[in-house]
């Protein structure tokens, strides 16, 4: 595995290309603070979107009624079964509260 450099390196080389650089003849110019993203005096509102111009967005109702349309289509109700269900248990209670008797009901 490569070792990544560190800030420090990276530093350093960027100030020995900046020394080379110099030591050639080149000359740095200043230039006051955000003015290299202006375009005559304004930001360019393009170049925020990565250089792009603004696109037009495709309608996908169409598309989407059909997703939901087979979405539905599976969707589709469990046929009831031919065995009845279970006999549930009922309690029944007296005017106290007390459990009386028990009566199993089929629904």
């Amino acid at each position: 595995m490569n070792k990544r450099p560190t800030k420090a390196e990276t530093r350093q080389q960027l100030e020995s290309k900046i020394e080379e650089f110099i030591q050639q003849g080149g000359e740095i110019k200043s230039v006051e603070s955000g003015a290299s993203g202006l375009e005559d005096g304004n930001y360019n509102r393009n170049s925020f979107v990565f250089g792009y111009p603004k696109e037009e967005r495709t309608p996908t109702t169409k598309e989407m009624a059909a997703i939901d349309a087979r979405r539905r289509a599976k969707t589709v109700s469990k046929p009831s079964h031919s065995f009845s269900r279970k006999p549930k248990k009922k309690i029944i209670y007296d005017d106290f509260g007390e459990p009386v008797r028990e009566v199993w009901l089929e629904e």
